[in-house]
């Protein structure tokens, strides 16, 4: 009896390997983005993707040269809202609405700031006494360096590059769909990127497909608030950085001067930004940066964001 051959597929039928499908599918994404990121290449703009207490929206930012832009004009909307910088009225989780005061976030960062006064009375005194005996040996000195120092500044920050938002009249354009903002840049109605000198060519070229904003370019600012409640082992300090990161471009863009100042050098939340991104290193600096997160207090750093994203959720314009 003649053995016979084990079976085997037929030759014009491909051998299925469930396994290695999902691999498949993985590499073809892997190798999609590289694509769909000509376009935003070329123009030099970026899809973005906020998510807000009141919903996710997507929207567009660009950085260039401060010399080249013309800054979003605020006139209209402070007239709308005249207490603008001063109030802000957000919802809490059992959604009722609040009323959250610049004064009580200072307020409490001032109370957290008293133990350290003492110290800080004595190296200012030291500093002052210092600095007047030096003051007049370098008096005339100064003068003259001044001047060209303020020629200098003035170029440099023409030069320096800053943010731009698909905003209009002091407004942040959030677009609940792709398809909702592709519409609305091929429609050719007016906001704030139109300056640029690549616009034109990304209005004609734009897909809805082509709004797949990267992972960096991803905020979750609805999480912020919640998650410095959770106390200082529950923050997430990758959310925590990317949140300030967004915070403070969308605050120079919208001309957001109290969010500025929340968020400005020597302020409590910009000591925990530092602290948070030291932490995020290794060796001594990691070890330090996490000591430096325990001294912050976690009522001040929520409050402190509950403002910022309320201020920041005030001025938008939500598009279906």
């Amino acid at each position: 009896m003649a053995r016979q051959s084990p079976q085997r597929p037929d030759a014009d039928e491909p051998e299925l390997d469930d396994t290695d499908a999902p691999a498949a599918a993985d590499e073809v994404e892997a190798d999609r983005p590289p694509a769909d990121r000509a376009l935003w290449d070329e123009v030099r703009i970026d899809p973005v993707e906020i998510a807000l207490p009141a919903g996710t929206g997507f929207t567009l930012r660009a950085y260039r040269p401060a010399r080249e832009l013309t800054p979003t004009d605020v006139a209209e909307r402070d007239q709308d809202d005249p207490f603008l910088a001063r109030r802000q009225v957000v919802e809490t989780e059992d959604d009722e609405e609040v009323v959250i005061l610049d004064e009580e976030f200072a307020a409490l960062s001032a109370e957290e700031d008293d133990e350290d006064d003492d110290d800080k009375a004595e190296k200012a005194a030291k500093g002052r006494r210092k600095g007047e005996a030096d003051d007049d040996a370098t008096e005339d000195k100064a003068e003259s360096e001044d001047e060209e120092d303020d020629d200098e500044d003035e170029d440099a920050a023409g030069d320096e590059e800053v943010p731009a938002f698909l905003t209009h009249k002091g407004r942040l354009l959030l677009f609940k769909t792709p398809e909702s903002l592709v519409s609305f840049i091929r429609s050719g109605a007016p906001n704030d990127l139109s300056q640029l000198d690549s616009w034109n060519e990304l209005s004609e070229r734009l897909e809805p497909a082509d709004i797949a904003p990267l992972d960096e370019d991803t905020y979750e600012l609805d999480l912020v608030v919640e998650n410095l409640r959770g106390g200082h082992d529950a923050w997430d300090h990758e959310l925590l950085i990317e949140a300030g990161e967004i915070a403070r471009d969308l605050a120079y863009a919208l001309r957001l001067p109290a969010v500025l100042d929340m968020l400005s050098a020597g302020s409590s939340l910009d000591d925990l930004d530092e602290a948070l991104r030291a932490s995020v290193n290794g060796g001594i600096g990691g070890f330090l940066g996490r000591r430096r997160l325990k001294k912050i207090g976690a009522q001040t750093a929520s409050l402190g964001w509950r403002t910022i994203v309320g201020k920041i959720s005030a001025v938008v314009d939500w598009r279906d």
